[in-house]
């Protein structure tokens, strides 16, 4: 999928385009600058003066003369080798291909070296482009970089396809961060009881990583829970597991069996007893103050 910006120029696409082609040291005159790129280390060769003249991040990180003899390359370890080459597409030419599987490299990229421009074209595509496998990725990069619009269509896209998403490695991959706004939606198409085991699931994940205990990482999260949506015989049996494998504040479960004691949705103060959108109905949800969404 190729995309264009507005501003797009066809004497210098022409033109950049003929000197990024361009890839092996041989031509040397004109391609004065040497990338190592990503993981695999891969060697890209580039215009220092184009790079400059069309990207702030690339004129601070170019500014010194190269010296005598062959310049040492520039080291970019933590853009794949892939992305990398559609923003120089895009430096070079005002267009990029981008690709459903390294759209989301290239927007992380794009804001990262100020491309306002680059980051616009892969947020179009990237809501396009939207599904249950995507949806989570991006949903982490609009958070860990503020993109408040696509935080919201991936929310909105993730709320009307809940239980499919909860199945998903990205879904298991989110930072706390990210995962807070879905849970607490009201919106969701899923019940509490399998919510609470996707936490459960999450959480382990993260805790594997991380090294660190599984309540401790379910912490920040854990209290969007909407417990007192259980029946009496699933808060039993999710009390009985938090024992083996502590996941919830015992307070929280606590607070969950006074709704039920009193029947009333506000009897626990802090206890969110809101139903949302995919709860099934129990009987005792009759004696809750809200009505479904």
């Amino acid at each position: 999928h190729a995309s264009r910006s507005p501003s797009a120029n066809a004497a210098s696409r022409a033109c950049c385009a003929r000197a990024a082609s361009q890839r092996s040291p041989g031509a040397g005159s004109v391609r004065d600058v040497r990338f190592v790129v990503g993981q695999e280390r891969q060697e890209v060769f580039a215009h220092r003066c184009l790079l400059a003249c069309r990207c702030n991040f690339f004129q601070r990180l170019l500014s010194s003369e190269p010296g005598p003899g062959v310049p040492s390359p520039v080291v970019l370890s933590t853009v794949p080798a892939e992305a990398f080459l559609v923003v120089l597409e895009f430096l070079y030419t005002n267009s990029a291909k981008l690709q459903r599987h390294s759209v989301l490299e290239v927007l992380t990229a794009a804001v990262e070296y100020g491309l306002e421009e680059l980051r616009e074209l892969c947020l179009e595509f990237v809501v396009k482009a939207l599904d249950v496998e995507l949806v989570c990725e991006a949903l982490q990069v609009a958070v860990t970089f503020g993109l408040g619009q696509l935080q919201e269509r991936c929310v909105a896209f993730i709320e009307a396809h809940s239980q499919e998403t909860l199945r998903t490695r990205g879904f298991l991959e989110l930072s706390a961060p990210a995962l807070l706004p879905l849970l607490r939606s009201d919106k969701l198409c899923v019940d509490e009881a399998e919510l609470v085991l996707a936490a459960r699931s999450w959480a382990r994940v993260g805790a594997a990583v991380l090294e660190r205990p599984v309540a401790e990482v379910a912490a920040p999260v854990v209290r969007e829970l909407r417990l007192a949506l259980l029946a009496p015989a699933e808060l039993s049996a999710l009390e009985e597991q938090n024992r083996r494998e502590p996941l919830i504040p015992v307070e929280q479960i606590v607070e969950a069996w006074k709704c039920h004691a009193l029947r009333r949705g506000d009897a626990a103060r802090g206890t969110p007893c809101r139903r949302r959108r995919g709860t099934l109905p129990r009987e005792h949800h009759r004696f809750l103050d809200l009505p479904f969404k």
